[in-house]
């Protein structure tokens, strides 16, 4: 029977605690491998969720020029050098010269990939299904070095917040087969966006199984948070983009206030010592705790008082989605997908893009424990496991 099986290629930037490298590992469990044969390209060898790859999915080597473009400019100019890689040094200088021209890190990765794909090598395996699982450069790299018979982009993201430049992304879309986007509210902004691709988009869900999250909920974590202190927790990447200096802002209003609170913030990125430094400015280190990248955020968010997400933007938050399977009391911000994933007052409160309205929001959770358990309640009776959504995958599949 293994002769039949479809083979299928994925590809990603790494496999760090994010949202797209969460659920492409969660759609990865749940594939049936008695019908198909998986291959994963993964950019950069590296990220907690490696360990959480099924058996049956097939590795691809990392290339050759990716550790030049994942250092340091001097370390990776320095080592080109040694080793005589003049493609390196190359390419190294057109992204340093790329990174002085624009201020926008997601302009930088769609002008460089010109370069880039100069120095990536074809895939030589023919696949019937290519899946670039993330916006940018895994769709390139599937249009640009993969033959397979159908390709397919997965969109995680509002590509309209991220400012792309859609001239740039037209020619991918073009030579997609299907483009995917995780929410219906994100399919209709996309399809408003790009009206000539609108038979193309369509909406799978996150994979979720709302059993093996339980399970793993349960398991014990480093220490306990202290009864006395209303513990919140934020599961993401530590970067801009995720409004955290805006939910520090919001931590000092509250301390301020008298109340006793502590924000616990599980990941990693780039924003993390100016965070620090911030929260020092405040007076308020003592509130802030960075726990770094858990390969088992749930039993974190389980034990949580509450769960925040201040984001000004988000495609549809997988993080959430798990807060929510969890029943925990939960504030967001008024991203453009929040109302697609929280019924305001009822799943959740919803606030204003500012601290001050963060902070109330907390406050209300804080002051009304009838509050918390009424939306504990709802959670558990409207939210369930999208582990069906794989269904939709497949059927994409069927006439490949």
């Amino acid at each position: 029977m293994a002769e039949n099986k479809k083979n299928l290629l994925f590809i990603i930037n790494n496999l760090n605690c994010g949202g797209a490298e969460k659920a492409l590992v969660s759609l990865l469990q749940t594939i049936d491998y008695s019908k198909y044969a998986v291959d994963l390209f993964v950019f950069k060898h590296e990220g907690v969720f490696f360990e959480n790859l099924p058996k049956e999915v097939h590795i691809l080597r990392e290339q050759k020029i990716v550790p030049y473009l994942y250092s340091s400019t001097t370390s990776a100019l320095l080592k080109a050098v040694k080793n005589f890689n003049f493609k390196a040094i190359w390419l190294r200088l057109h992204l340093y010269l790329l990174s002085k021209k624009h201020q926008s890190g997601v302009a930088v990765e769609q002008y460089f990939w010109k370069y880039y794909v100069k120095g990536l090598s074809p895939l030589d395996k023919e696949y019937d299904i290519a899946v670039g699982f993330q916006e940018k450069n895994p769709i390139y790299f599937c249009v640009d070095k993969v033959k397979a018979k159908t390709k397919i982009g997965w969109i995680h993201t509002d590509l309209e917040k991220l400012q792309l430049d859609f001239q740039h992304e037209q020619y991918y879309f073009e030579q997609l087969d299907h483009i995917v986007t995780v929410s219906e509210g994100l399919t209709e902004r996309l399809q408003l966006q790009q009206p000539q691709f609108k038979l193309k988009i369509v909406t799978i869900e996150n994979v979720i199984s709302s059993k093996v999250l339980k399970d793993l909920s349960k398991e014990p974590i480093e220490f306990d948070f202290e009864s006395g202190f209303f513990n919140i927790v934020f599961v993401g990447r530590i970067a801009h983009e995720k409004g955290l200096f805006m939910g520090l802002e919001a931590l000092k209003i509250l301390v301020e206030q008298g109340y006793a609170v502590r924000w616990y913030l599980i990941g990693e990125g780039n924003q993390k010592e100016n965070l620090l430094l911030e929260a020092q400015r405040y007076g308020i280190a003592s509130h802030l705790f960075f726990l770094g990248l858990k390969s088992n955020p749930y039993a974190y968010i389980s034990k949580a008082s509450a769960f925040l997400l201040p984001s000004f933007y988000e495609g549809k938050s997988i993080s959430l989605e798990e807060a929510k399977l969890l029943h925990k009391p939960i504030v967001i911000t008024d991203f453009s997908s929040a109302k697609d994933q929280i019924v305001d007052g009822v799943t959740g409160l919803i606030a204003a893009m500012n601290a001050e309205s963060i902070a109330e929001k907390l406050a209300l959770f804080i002051n009304d424990s009838t509050l918390r358990e009424i939306v504990t309640i709802q959670l558990k009776n409207t939210t369930f496991g999208t582990e069906n959504e794989v269904t939709k995958f497949y059927q994409l599949l069927e006439d490949v």
